[in-house]
């Protein structure tokens, strides 16, 4: 499905973006693995186990800098680029609205949005130039409607959306795609404390119960929408938010707060 194509990851150390850049490998990409954290070095070894190809790149995808440059090292490394998953992002404040500071919403919107738009930004040159590329995006259900997240991530995340369906315009006729995927409750590193705190309540048979699949997410199951909206069997998939979540998006049930 990816056979030979040159995609940049981000997030890449744990979760979401650990399990696509795994699974990009395997479909045959050779995958620029960028995260913040020493663990994506853990990613690109088990890339190489299987014998898959990867490189690891620490950088903060907050960092103009830093994006244009590991962007460039996949074109030097690889000759060229095909695909870009910004996925790389964090939970928010995870505060009351009142609570909630000036650099709390910074750092949320910094990484989130930010990070998202310099991925985009510099990696649409070599696209147009070469007149193909796509471009996939992790936004959320929280970006979609109210009750999935805290004020700074829902909107984050809905900026996601925006960016991407304002730039599938601005980039009419280049032959560049651009989506974004729109998780549900899915178990990584970021979601961790809501896990924890249901298994310490011997609940964690109720995680996910509020969607019609009944049950929360897995990396790999974001990881394989984001490698069919990379591949060329999405050639006609463009501007799109793709909910996967189970089915929570159709409704986002809501359960009063008890006073």
């Amino acid at each position: 499905m990816l056979t030979e194509k040159r995609i940049v990851i981000t997030g890449a150390g744990s979760g979401i973006g650990r399990a696509t850049s795994i699974l990009a490998a395997g479909y045959g990409a050779n995958v620029v693995c960028v995260d913040i954290n020493d663990s994506v070095s853990s990613t690109v070894e088990e890339i190489k186990n299987n014998d898959g190809a990867a490189i690891a790149v620490r950088a903060d995808v907050s960092d103009e800098t830093a994006v244009s440059a590991f962007i460039q090292q996949c074109v030097d490394e690889f000759g060229g680029i095909d695909g870009i998953y910004a996925n790389a992002g964090v939970s928010g404040g995870r505060k009351s609205l009142t609570e909630l500071t000036v650099e709390d919403w910074q750092r949320t919107l910094g990484v989130n949005t930010v990070g998202v738009f310099l991925a985009i930004k510099h990696s649409v040159p070599h696209f147009v130039n070469q007149g193909q590329g796509a471009i996939v995006c992790t936004a959320s259900v929280a970006g979609l409607r109210a009750n999935a997240g805290g004020v700074d991530y829902s909107a984050s995340k809905a900026g996601v959306i925006s960016i991407v369906q304002t730039v599938a315009y601005q980039l009419y006729g280049t032959g560049v795609r651009i989506n974004a995927i729109c998780p549900g409750l899915i178990e990584t590193g970021m979601t961790k404390p809501t896990f924890d705190l249901a298994r310490e309540r011997g609940k964690e048979d109720k995680i996910g119960q509020i969607n019609p699949a009944k049950r929360y997410g897995h990396p790999s199951e974001i990881g394989e929408a984001a490698c069919f909206l990379l591949s060329d069997r999405a050639s006609y998939v463009n501007g799109h938010a793709l909910p996967v979540d189970g089915g929570l998006s159709a409704s986002h049930p809501w359960v009063f707060p008890r006073v």
